[in-house]
């Protein structure tokens, strides 16, 4: 049987944030030219053309997976600085309708099993659930109700998960530099309507096409959020941020996803990806 087109395109994509993020992953490969040959191509006729065609170079020189798993550790930091930390198991499956990304917590105790199935489709009605052991069912988040904070932390729901880039609108915003580093800064606007996300600020190294930060944006136009991804580690052909950190500008709290022991094409089953699964696997 030929391999669909949507399995091609999701197969070049690595995007998981990330990904946690998601909008918070790495960048990076052996495709395109990088961003500055583009310049005076036909894509870069407008801002909107030009940020979208970054976009998809990014997500474009991410891709060669079909599936993986990791470990990730989430450090809760409060504003006075005292710290809360989980473990969880990560895998995630691309697939002709889309990625979908499973997060089951390990510890504390407390939390152990309770697990999160994210669909992103690639259309901006991604679809999640929510595995609670201690109610012993799934609940459905719904599209409105993704904006809130994940599990007490700095991450919204809807920053958990593959961040496709049909999901977003874009607009090149010009160049600066972080830390001596030239990036490239593209604006996109979630296309989801449930989105708390007015706009997001993507800073993207110029030379690797790595993001480097991520700024959020409120509905009111605010800057209330700042993602900052490093420790970059390459994974057969894959590239992977080990280390990303998201500040709440309002309450000053921070979250820290650590990631290690990436696994790659390991023959994960799209039945481990489904709503009636997520007990089974938080158990």
């Amino acid at each position: 049987m030929s391999e669909s087109t949507g399995t091609r395109r999701k197969r070049r994509s690595a995007q998981s944030t990330v990904a946690i993020a998601a909008s918070v992953v790495a960048y990076i490969g052996g495709g395109p030219a990088p961003v500055a040959a583009q310049e005076s191509g036909p894509e870069a006729s407008s801002p909107e053309q030009r940020g979208l065609a970054i976009a998809r170079q990014a997500d474009e020189r991410t891709g060669g997976y079909q599936d993986y798993e990791a470990r990730l550790t989430m450090v809760l930091v409060s504003r006075d600085g005292k710290e809360r930390i989980r473990e969880m198991e990560v895998s995630a499956l691309a697939s002709g309708d889309g990625e979908r990304t499973l997060l089951v917590f390990r510890s504390p105790r407390d939390l152990s099993g309770t697990a999160l199935l994210s669909h992103s489709r690639g259309d901006g009605n991604d679809d999640q659930w929510l595995y609670l052991p201690s109610m012993k069912r799934v609940k459905r988040i719904a599209g409105a109700k993704q904006s809130g904070s994940f599990m007490g932390s700095e991450f919204a729901y809807e920053d958990i998960g593959s961040q496709e880039v049909d999901n977003f609108t874009y607009r090149y915003a010009g160049e600066d530099r972080i830390e001596g580093t030239a990036v490239e800064v593209v604006e996109r606007f979630p296309t989801a309507e449930g989105s708390g996300y007015s706009r997001q600020r993507v800073y993207l190294d110029r030379a690797t096409v790595l993001p480097l930060r991520i700024e959020y944006f409120d509905r009111r136009g605010e800057h209330v959020k700042t993602l900052t991804l490093g420790g970059y580690q390459q994974h057969g052909s894959c590239w992977r941020a080990g280390i990303m950190t998201m500040e709440n500008l309002r309450n000053l709290a921070v979250t820290r996803l650590e990631w290690s022991d990436f696994r790659f094409d390991i023959g994960l089953s799209e039945r481990s990806f489904t709503a009636d699964a997520l007990g089974r696997r938080g158990r």
